[in-house]
């Protein structure tokens, strides 16, 4: 959606078909005031001409139809192979003869595109957790496994690797450090 004050919102087209059509002004004269093509102007004012003031809103670029959209029957075969057999789209395509891109935007809006997705047990997708907002809070529950000593494990890693760093390193008789 455009602001208010764009250049090509419905109000601004309104403006320039009306000024073509109801006050006469020449197209060439009337594209240049709102800096459109005459092309622009006439499709605006053409449409005005027909559907009148509803037909300046703005229309989906989305096609009516779509003669070469996969099947739902070939879609629920590739959904059906991907969680059976845990075939790639190059197999699956080779087994259904499709092209291997068809499969993969197939598996792709169905959700289970990787394999990681899918869990491999039941084969339906991974549930995740979904956060309307950045910055929500999730609550963890956080247990302590384990021998690490109060105040946390990191103080006592750090002694740990702290008196094995120290360790002198041992060399051999040509002067080379051997492991520390």
């Amino acid at each position: 959606m455009s602001h208010a004050n764009a250049v090509l919102t419905p109000r601004t087209k309104l403006r320039l078909a009306r000024l073509i059509i109801d006050n006469g002004y020449s197209v060439a004269v009337a594209a240049k005031m709102f800096m459109v093509s005459p092309v622009t102007a006439r499709k605006w004012a053409a449409r005005y001409r027909t559907e009148g003031a509803p037909g300046m809103q703005d229309r989906s670029s989305r096609p009516h139809r779509v003669p070469h959209k996969t099947p739902e029957a070939t879609k629920k075969r590739i959904v059906a192979l991907r969680w059976r057999l845990r075939l790639g789209p190059a197999q699956i395509a080779g087994r259904l003869r499709l092209s291997p891109s068809t499969v993969h935007a197939v598996l792709a809006r169905c959700g289970v595109n990787r394999l990681s997705h899918i869990d491999l047990v039941t084969g339906e997708p991974l549930r995740r957790y979904e956060h309307p907002y950045p910055e929500s809070l999730i609550h963890v529950d956080v247990t302590k496994f384990g021998n690490v000593p109060d105040g946390g494990g990191h103080r006592y890693v750090g002694r740990q690797q702290a008196t094995r760093i120290a360790a002198p390193a041992r060399t051999s008789h040509a002067g080379r450090t051997i492991g520390r």
